[in-house]
């Protein structure tokens, strides 16, 4: 391999990591504004760049958002992975480790906040619902496959998945109320 290919490589390589850094940098803006309200002027203070170098990374915000979804989906998914996994290995129940670890996903504020947004961008952003739909197909194929579930116990999974978005969302564990404690199971 030539010197020129090396440099072309590392080259890729850096413009992927700082697409990366981006991105990350994009899902705590994303989070605070939401996709409509966040701007690529904040998500290149936040990342530390200019906004003309994140319009190179991404020529447009839809593409920076879409960038967003995806990367909220890929970290739901690595979470799913490895708690089925582990399970499984283990012979624990794999909807149960996945919806715990999952739970620990969303307690951090900007995990849940993205995916919010997420599904509130996908009702009136066809490109967004794309993402989100393809994200749902993805994470429905693990879930099935690495638990063995059928597709009623998986669908009531994914309903709870849900109901624990909502209930992160309202800081329902720390309400001392009947409502409160029987939705979150105490």
């Amino acid at each position: 391999m030539s010197t020129y290919s090396l440099l072309v490589i590392r080259q890729l390589s850096t413009a992927e990591d700082r697409q990366q850094q981006v991105v990350e940098a994009a899902m705590g803006v994303f989070a605070e504004r939401g996709f409509r309200g966040a701007t690529t002027a904040e998500v290149a203070r936040a990342a530390g760049i200019s906004q003309a170098y994140v319009h190179k990374l991404f020529p447009t915000k839809a593409d920076l958002s879409l960038a967003v979804a995806r990367r909220c989906f890929e970290k739901t998914e690595a979470t799913f992975r490895e708690a089925g996994t582990r399970a499984r290995a283990d012979g624990e129940d794999v909807l149960e480790a996945m919806g715990l670890a999952y739970a620990q996903l969303v307690a951090d504020p900007t995990s849940l906040l993205v995916q919010q947004h997420s599904f509130a961008a996908a009702a009136s952003d066809a490109t967004v619902r794309e993402v989100v739909r393809d994200g749902f197909a993805q994470l429905y194929a693990l879930v099935s496959g690495l638990s063995g579930a059928s597709d009623e116990e998986v669908r009531a999974w994914f309903a709870q998945g849900m109901l624990i978005n909502v209930l992160m969302a309202l800081d329902a564990p720390a309400v001392d109320e009947p409502w409160a404690k029987a939705l979150v199971g105490e």
